[in-house]
């Protein structure tokens, strides 16, 4: 019954997001810069549900709407590890949001359940750097090598579905509202930016970030 009951409900999310599931890659880099309201920068940094890889005070945070099949994430993966061993008052909050459907959906489900034995980062670390994910079985192939706890992750799949599937669409949801049309969405600080693909864009983009909350 469980069973049925997280199917169904990744069936629904899975409704719910395919109408931008299939956008051209060019979607993933034409995205305009903008600001965000403070009040919608600290909605979205609350209660993240996953831990935040860097500062835990960070001045200015690296969020990215990502799905693990996107080729411009897995580009885009590499650079926020070394970014963080450079700048350690930053920080990088990864969201789940698997807008390609299928194997991408049960991948973030099961990075997320990953979190409930702290291995969230390692799990998503795995699923970027794994081959393409063409198949559920190569997502726990690369988890299990990543050293997850693969009986302990199938019974949270079942067991925390619900909450798992409530990040999923609250991802979904902010997405919506920055007005994102494509993976990676990334926002640095209150700045939506488009078009960061190495160390040094990414850099300029917190600089940047940093500038514009000392003039306010």
């Amino acid at each position: 019954m469980k069973h049925r009951i997280l199917i169904h409900c990744a069936l629904v999310w899975l409704l719910a997001v395919q109408a931008i599931a299939f956008m051209p890659p060019a979607a993933a880099s034409a995205q305009r810069a903008s600001f965000i309201a403070l009040a919608a920068e600290k909605r979205i940094l609350s209660d993240p549900g996953v831990p935040i890889l860097g500062s835990a005070n960070a001045d200015v945070t690296v969020v990215e709407y990502f799905d693990y099949n996107c080729p411009f994430c897995r580009a885009l993966a590499p650079v926020f590890r070394p970014f963080i061993e450079q700048d350690h008052a930053a920080a990088i909050l990864y969201k789940e949001w698997p807008i390609f459907g299928g194997v991408s959906v049960y991948a973030a489900q099961a990075a997320l359940a990953a979190s409930y034995q702290g291995k969230y980062l390692q799990a998503h670390d795995a699923l970027m750097s794994a081959p393409r994910l063409e198949k559920n079985s190569q997502v726990d192939a690369a988890l299990q090598g990543a050293g997850i706890d693969m009986v302990r992750l199938k019974k949270d799949l079942i067991d925390h579905g619900a909450a798992i599937e409530g990040l999923l669409m609250r991802n979904e949801r902010e997405a919506r509202s920055l007005g994102l049309h494509g993976t990676p969405g990334i926002l640095v600080g209150r700045r939506i930016v488009s078009g960061i693909s190495d160390l040094q864009a990414l850099q300029s983009a917190v600089a940047l970030s940093r500038h514009s909350a000392a003039k306010q």
